[in-house]
C-alpha cells in the first residue's frame, strides 16, 4: 500500500493518497482545489490511476479537487450519504460501507458532530482517517453546518474510542505541526475528551467562541457542487 499524507499551508489541511501498487489505482481523501496540481504529479511519479477522490464532509475552510481532479482523470466523486446538500457527486457513500481498491478496504463510519454530514474511514483496520470529527489533542468546532457537541462526543466515544488502541489517528487538519496520533494516545490525552463526561465535552465545545472560518462563504457552497466553480449559484 501506498500512504502520503499531504499538507496545504493555507488552510492547514491534509490530503491523503491511497493507492494499491499492484492494481496501480489510487484514492484522494480531502483534496484541496489549489493543490491539485501538486496531486496530479505525485500520481504519475507513482504511475498510479486516480479512481477516486473521498470527502469527510463538506468542508467550510476550503475548496475541494475534486471537480478538477475529475475533469482531468476522469475520476469519480464519492461523499457522505448525509451529505444531503450536495450535487455532481457520483455516488455516496453509506455508514459501514466498504471501498475497496485492490487489496485495500476502506470502512467508512457516519460521525455526525462537527458537522451531520461527517465521516471517519478506517483503512485496513491499522489506521483511520478522521477528518475534523478527531484532531490530535483536539477535534473539530461544533458550531455551524449543523454541528452538535453532544452527537460529536458520542460518535467519538462509539466509532473511534472503540478501535484497537494501536489504530493510528490521521486527521484533517492539523494547527500545531502534529501529523498523526494513536486512539489511545487521544483517550488518554485529548484535553477535551480524556476523562471528560459528555456534559463537560459540551461545555468546552459551547465555551470555545472561535472565529468564523474566513473561507466559509465561498467553500461552503462551491463544494456543495463538489469545487465545481461553473454551476456555483
Amino acid at each position: 500500500m501506498i500512504f502520503r499524507q499531504l499538507f496545504d499551508n493555507e488552510s492547514f489541511t491534509y490530503t491523503y493518497l491511497i493507492a494499491d501498487q499492484q492494481a496501480k489505482k489510487a484514492i484522494l481523501v480531502d483534496p484541496v482545489i489549489t493543490q491539485v496540481e501538486r496531486d496530479l504529479r505525485l500520481l504519475a511519479e507513482f504511475d498510479l490511476t486516480l479512481s477516486h477522490t473521498l470527502e469527510t464532509h463538506i468542508h467550510a475552510d476550503h475548496i475541494t479537487g475534486a471537480h478538477a481532479l475529475r475533469q482531468q482523470t476522469n475520476c469519480k466523486i464519492i461523499v457522505p450519504a448525509n451529505a444531503t446538500e450536495i450535487h455532481g457527486e457520483d455516488k455516496k457513500i453509506q455508514h459501514a460501507e466498504v471501498l475497496k481498491l485492490g487489496h485495500i478496504n476502506i470502512t467508512a463510519l457516519a460521525t455526525p458532530g462537527h458537522t451531520d454530514d461527517s465521516m471517519i474511514y478506517v483503512v485496513n483496520k491499522h489506521c483511520v482517517l478522521t477528518g475534523d470529527t478527531l484532531f490530535v489533542r483536539g477535534c473539530g468546532r461544533t458550531d455551524f453546518q449543523h454541528g452538535d457537541p453532544g452527537q460529536l462526543y458520542d460518535s467519538i466515544q462509539m466509532h473511534l474510542f472503540s478501535l484497537p488502541d494501536d489504530t493510528l489517528v490521521y486527521p484533517g487538519h492539523d494547527y500545531n505541526g502534529h501529523t498523526h496520533s494513536t486512539v489511545g494516545e487521544e483517550k488518554q490525552w485529548n484535553p477535551r475528551l480524556a476523562e471528560r463526561t459528555r456534559e463537560e465535552f459540551i461545555s468546552i465545545m459551547e465555551n470555545l467562541n472561535l472565529p468564523t472560518p474566513k473561507k466559509i462563504k465561498e467553500s461552503v457552497p462551491a463544494n456543495r457542487y463538489c469545487g465545481n466553480l461553473d454551476v456555483v449559484p
